[in-house]
């Protein structure tokens, strides 16, 4: 990981990860059959951290509208920390998520399943309306998410991202509220 954090996806080959581990590129296609397999290895990895950090940010929320809330905030912030702190590892990212590798629709399906857990529990809660298919409230509130969690997008919004969180997560909590006579 080291290696393509120094040097970028584009411009590491195989041969210069297994002369950086001390093994040969033989033993390394053991393991990967390409250098697109290393770089999915390293953003499942990526992304699993991702989703631990959200994971820790929604876990003790008093409501599913702080979850969706602390969920926005924890996104946002762990794209825009992986751009600032790691450009090369950033490339990594944006080149899976232009390119649709598994490991990235695997976390747009987690993302989105999250996001239906967490509308169900408002719905169960009173917190939510329910006259909306709960499909079609999961991809819009997904689709709302994606400049600030996808990284081809997501370096466009960077100056808004903290600020968008707030407004965007605000205005999705105010049109899931139910209206009079919803329940």
């Amino acid at each position: 990981m080291a290696h393509f954090s120094r040097y970028g996806c584009e411009k590491t080959t195989v041969t210069d990860l297994a002369k950086a581990i001390g093994f040969s590129k033989a033993y390394i296609y053991k393991f990967f059959d390409s250098k697109q397999a290393i770089g999915e290895a390293i953003c499942a990895s990526r992304l699993e951290k991702i989703m631990v950090a959200v994971s820790e940010a929604i876990a003790d929320a008093p409501s599913a509208s702080e979850k969706l809330r602390r969920l926005f905030r924890a996104l946002t912030e762990a794209g825009s920390e992986l751009f600032f702190e790691d450009r090369k590892l950033y490339d990594i990212a944006a080149v899976a998520a232009r390119d649709k590798w598994p490991s990235t629709e695997q976390y747009a399906g987690h993302l989105q399943q999250l996001i239906g857990q967490i509308l169900v529990e408002g719905r169960r809660a009173g917190e939510f309306e329910r006259k909306t298919p709960l499909d079609e409230a999961t991809t819009a509130v997904y689709m709302v998410m994606c400049p600030f969690i996808n990284p081809v997008q997501l370096q466009y919004n960077l100056d808004t991202a903290p600020t968008a969180a707030v407004l965007l997560a605000s205005l999705i909590l105010r049109s899931l509220s139910p209206l009079i006579g919803d329940y």
